[in-house]
Formats: C-alpha cells, sequence, structure tokens
C-alpha cells in the first residue's frame, strides 16, 4: 500500500512564460523563484522550492504531475509497484533533478498517456513565504477530463493506492466524476477525473485562507479585467467555497476554502452524488461556458 505526503508540483506548458510568471506571481500570489531560464520559471505556494513549474509550448495545458511520496522508503516501494504492474517507470537524471531541486524522482504514463513524477523530497526555501494581499495556502488539486475513466479510476485506486471521496453520476447511474486524495493525505481531493471525449486538463487549484481571500481575490481579478468565470460558490462535494478564473492562456485556476478533510483509519464511506447544478454548486451559481476550455495534455 503506497503512501503520499501531496500533491507536489504542476508543470505546465503555456506560450509566453514570461508574461504567465508575472500572472502567477502578481495575481494569484505566488512566489517567483529564480530568474526566467530557457523558457522555464519556477513558483512556490509553500516552503518548497517549487510548486509550479512553467513551460514554453505553442499548446497551452498541462506537462506533468509531481506528487511527494511520504519517504524515500514510499518511493522505493512505487517504483517496484509500478515496474512489475507493467508501467516502466523511468528514473529523472542527476542533471534534471538538480534543476527540479529533488533527491529521487522517477516519471511514468498513467492509462492515458498522462505523466506522473513521484518524488521523495524536495528542496525547502530559506525564505518564508508570506503571500499577500491573497493568502495562498497550497497547490490543493488537480482535475483532469479523460476518455475512458473507469479504467483511469481503477488504476488510481487499486494500483497506485488514492482513495476515492465520493462520485458523480448522471440520471442513469453512470459514473461521471471521481473525487480521489493520494493516501494518507485527509483533504477530499488532490486529484478529480472526469468523463469527457479527449484528454484534457480542466483546472488547478490553490487553497486561501478564508472567505475573506476569496473576496479580496475576486476583486482584484475583475478590476485588473482577469475573467472570473464561476463563482463565488460552495461544492456540495467537498464543501469548500470555490472561485474559478482563467489565466493569460485560457487554463482555468480555482481558488479553494474549507475542505472537507478525512481521517487515515475509519473515514466515511464515498457518496454518490447526482448531476444536478445544486450539486456542483449549494448557491446555484451558473459557470461561463469557458471553464476548462483550453488545457491540451502532452502525451
Amino acid at each position: 500500500m503506497i503512501r503520499y505526503k501531496k500533491l507536489g508540483y504542476i508543470a505546465l506548458n503555456v506560450t509566453d512564460v514570461e508574461r504567465s510568471t508575472h500572472f502567477y506571481r502578481d495575481m494569484v500570489c505566488l512566489d517567483q523563484v529564480g530568474e526566467i531560464k530557457e523558457d522555464v520559471a519556477f513558483l512556490s505556494s509553500s516552503s518548497d522550492y517549487h510548486n509550479l513549474m512553467l513551460n514554453k509550448s505553442d499548446k497551452p495545458g498541462l506537462k506533468r504531475i509531481g506528487f511527494e511520496m511520504e519517504s524515500t522508503k514510499e518511493w522505493e516501494k512505487a517504483f517496484e509497484l509500478l515496474k512489475k504492474e507493467g508501467y516502466a517507470p523511468v528514473e529523472v537524471d542527476k542533471e534534471e533533478r538538480a534543476l527540479l531541486k529533488i533527491d529521487k524522482a522517477f516519471r511514468f504514463r498513467d492509462p492515458n498517456g498522462v505523466t506522473f513524477e513521484f518524488y521523495n523530497k524536495m528542496m525547502q526555501r530559506a525564505k518564508p513565504y508570506e503571500p499577500s494581499p491573497v493568502r495562498v495556502l497550497k497547490l490543493d488539486h488537480v482535475v483532469l477530463r479523460v476518455p475512458n475513466l473507469q479504467d483511469t479510476v481503477r488504476f488510481f485506486n487499486e494500483v497506485l493506492n488514492f482513495k476515492i471521496s465520493d462520485t458523480r453520476h448522471k440520471p442513469d447511474g453512470e459514473m461521471y466524476f471521481a473525487f480521489m486524495r493520494c493516501f494518507p493525505n485527509p483533504f477530499h481531493h488532490s486529484f478529480g477525473i472526469s468523463q469527457g471525449d479527449d484528454l484534457r486538463m480542466f483546472h488547478i487549484a490553490y487553497k486561501v485562507e478564508d472567505i475573506n481571500d476569496i473576496g479580496i481575490a475576486r476583486n482584484r481579478l475583475i478590476n485588473l479585467d482577469v475573467p472570473v468565470i464561476f463563482g463565488p460558490g460552495r461544492h456540495l462535494a467537498s464543501g469548500s467555497i470555490f472561485m474559478y478564473f482563467l489565466d493569460p492562456d485560457g487554463l482555468t485556476l480555482e481558488y479553494t476554502q474549507d475542505m472537507e478533510e478525512f481521517p487515515e483509519e475509519n473515514p466515511r464511506e464515498p457518496r454518490m452524488l447526482d448531476h444536478t447544478l445544486r450539486t456542483t454548486d449549494l448557491w446555484e451559481g451558473a459557470s461561463d461556458p469557458r471553464i476548462g476550455k483550453v488545457g491540451h495534455v502532452e502525451v
């Protein structure tokens, strides 16, 4: 049984690294770490060296997803398990690990071809992370749309030991969304998967301190002509207050606050939730059709 620490970092592809760096630093309120070099930028939302990597590409979206394991022992266990299951994990070379400030890491592709990186630990920054005016606490979760939901959920649950927190279903009972957490991380979902016609990144999310940060962020974004496309509202599944907005490439971002937490032992059973608007948003707000539309996945 593999054990994780957290969702560690997201590597995004963006069309203009400098423009996106300014946006994530000045609007999202992340720390820029170092200078932009060779069309690569790093930003942090914690004491970690980075939690967001920006890469130059003509197709904005997801490059890879990084999860930090609970220990080096768990990292080794995960490598051997994926090797045994036929997913051909490949260790990241020393030069790239030095760039990422990571000790040990390997990569593999999930059943959809998405690149995942599992690492044991990352260099910690001496400078405290003190975000302002929006008090971002951490990288929270990532959601993908996949063409084969059942197989994907089975892989993450049965092979990688992600726990299912809740699922959503169509009127005929067919599951179309699964909220999953990287065990034993307590938060309702660090990873979400939705049924789609194609493979796409739907959004990434950052946790903020409290509802005041949602309000401050909303007004800042609107005043600076950044599209706020859904919310503020409250999700039934996680109980969290949310607000979605777009980055310069049209990628969907979310601020989230007050997500449900699960104990490691004897957690509640996953719920079957319906497809209605009220389940998506207890406040019954409507989303902009641009939500989740941009998000090419590099495979």
